[in-house]
């Protein structure tokens, strides 16, 4: 599932190239909405919300998509050859100069805009959300800090908590801390692991690569996540990866045996 700054990206980018603008097609391609015809509505604009994307139209109504495991939206020139299959679209949002291309958005939903929050009211505060202060930070320290024998790794991808961490930030903050993922929460400072969860996302938020070392070379990118085998960046120790979670919230966990004290798989 996409990190929470591929959201925010797909997000910023669909609002460069739709708002201010007036759809010359607006079509949904999913059962429950067939029906609807978008067409002629004005974009007011494309906003984020953890891991959850809402367009804005005029009339009060918005579009929710989530992208899950393989769903994504994509621009294009009017005219250029859509880069997936189309048996995979979902939505298509055309203005006079771009063509927004949702594929595989198997969460969809229109609704009046004053009713958002009935999709997203649940989850806890968005580590790039515009509103982010002293106080959001507090409260996401302590929705992580109330289940302190909770593991690490599991709380960190609870959205209820905090919304945008993924399994690839799960796996790096938990380095960064010095603590497995298997480790209860109580062993590390919940508000350094929402800093730290904050800072990682906001240094990708505004590009497509992704990277928590500080370097973009290819391999060099990450310090565990998807380094199964390979030496420690640290100490040279052999990354390990095991199961964390039960049944379809099961995701792998990376970590370094000697960088990371604590239990394990």
């Amino acid at each position: 599932m996409p990190e929470g700054d591929t959201v925010f990206l797909a997000g910023r980018r669909l609002d460069e190239a739709l708002a201010g603008r007036t759809l010359l097609r607006g079509e949904l391609r999913h059962p429950r909405w067939a029906t609807a015809d978008l067409g002629g509505r004005d974009v007011l604009g494309v906003r984020s919300v953890g891991k959850h994307l809402f367009t804005r139209f005029s009339g009060d109504l918005s579009l929710h998509s989530h992208f899950r495991m393989d769903g994504a939206w994509h621009l294009y020139r009017p005219g250029d050859r859509w880069r997936r299959p189309g048996h995979q679209v979902r939505a298509v949002l055309e203005v006079p100069d771009r063509v927004a291309v949702g594929f595989s958005l198997h969460d969809l939903e229109l609704l009046p805009t004053d009713q958002e929050s009935r999709l997203v009211g649940h989850l806890g505060p968005d580590l790039l959300g515009e509103g982010w202060d002293a106080g959001q930070e507090a409260e996401a320290a302590r929705r992580l800090a109330a289940d302190p024998d909770r593991e690490l790794g599991v709380a960190l991808l609870d959205q209820r908590v905090l919304a945008g961490v993924g399994n690839l930030y799960k796996a790096e903050v938990c380095f960064l801390l010095g603590a497995s993922p298997w480790s209860p929460v109580s062993a590390v400072d919940p508000a350094e692991a929402v800093r730290l969860s904050r800072k990682l996302l906001l240094v990708n938020a505004w590009r497509p690569e992704q990277s928590t070392t500080g370097d973009l070379r290819r391999g060099r990118q990450h310090w565990v996540f998807e380094r199964t085998g390979k030496p420690c960046f640290r100490c040279r120790a052999r990354v390990r990866v095991g199961g964390q979670g039960e049944g379809v919230l099961e995701r792998p966990a990376y970590w370094c045996p000697r960088c990371q004290p604590g239990p394990i798989a």
